[in-house]
């Protein structure tokens, strides 16, 4: 800041005197600043490039699987060299050798996209808005949440760190679907709308499932002993979950073709071929005409 002052000789040299302290002191405050951040940025390995890195590798991989204009053997090369990025620093404990996974993740990308197609057409079949396959894959919130979970879900399985998880973070911000990427999902998964859906660690979802917007499947409570054991529920095969239906619990069972109602809110199991619904009441009050 410049201030322009008409100042005595005498007055002058009190003010040039001030402002050099006052300088001195500002540099002191400052760099004692710095110097407490400093102190309190304890994570060594917090290095927020790794999350823009891991955001590059997930769209790499996803135009490689499905876009019909990206060379599949020239991207293998360039996922190859991000992968190396994200070892360099993700893998930051020296007892784990994750420079190996590589070559056994990259064998699992045909079988990946196998299941990704039996997804798509799922969806295709089950929403009778969608015009065609090609707007499921390029349109459609529920599927890409889908992709990238079950491309994250091989490195969760081989003990990556945190990249599988910076993964379907990504994807939750893209479309609201939040799919913790150790779930373990089958064939033919579809999920509709997908906003507000949330899908915890340790689910267990069977083939031909589908579910819609809002819907939880979720712990009955949280407490980090439970860490390693099984907090969420397991939807067996051919379950439709509608709108915002919450179902918690390790032990919760949904039996296999069933159907759960909107807004319902379960925490035991429930027989195979079972139908649940939530009953609200409803009242309407109408006014005289005035």
């Amino acid at each position: 800041m410049i201030f322009a002052l008409k100042l005595t000789h005498e007055d002058g040299a009190h003010l040039n005197l001030w402002l050099i302290l006052t300088t001195q002191h500002g540099n002191m405050t400052q760099q004692s600043i710095i110097d407490k951040i400093n102190r309190h940025k304890k994570q060594p390995n917090l290095r927020y490039v790794l999350k823009q890195q891991t955001e590059d590798f997930t769209n790499t991989l996803f135009y490689t699987l499905f876009d019909i204009d990206t060379p599949v053997e020239k991207n293998l090369g360039l996922l190859e060299t991000q992968f190396d990025a994200l070892v360099d620093l993700a893998c930051w404990d020296v007892d784990k050798s994750c420079k190996k996974i590589w070559d056994s993740y990259v064998e699992k990308l045909p079988e990946i996209l196998r299941r990704l197609n039996l997804d798509a057409e799922a969806t295709v079949n089950c929403d009778p808005a969608s015009l065609s396959i090609e707007e499921v894959y390029m349109a459609y919130p529920g599927f890409y949440a889908i992709a990238i979970y079950r491309l994250a879900h091989e490195l969760y399985a081989e003990g990556f760190p945190l990249v599988p998880r910076l993964m379907t973070e990504y994807a939750h911000r893209q479309t609201g679907v939040d799919i913790n990427p150790g779930a373990q999902i089958g064939d033919s998964f579809h999920i509709d709308h997908g906003t507000g859906v949330v899908i915890g660690e340790t689910a267990i979802i069977k083939n031909h499932v589908k579910i819609y917007q809002g819907v939880t499947l979720g712990g009955l409570y949280v407490a980090k002993h439970l860490q390693k054991t099984k907090r969420h529920p397991t939807i067996e095969d051919k379950v439709t979950i509608y709108a915002n239906a919450t179902i918690l619990g390790g032990d919760t069972i949904i039996g296999k073709n069933s159907v759960i109602g909107g807004n319902a809110w379960l925490t035991a199991s429930v027989p195979k071929n079972s139908t649940v619904f939530h009953t609200p009441e409803i009242k309407i009050k109408t006014l005289p005409n005035v």
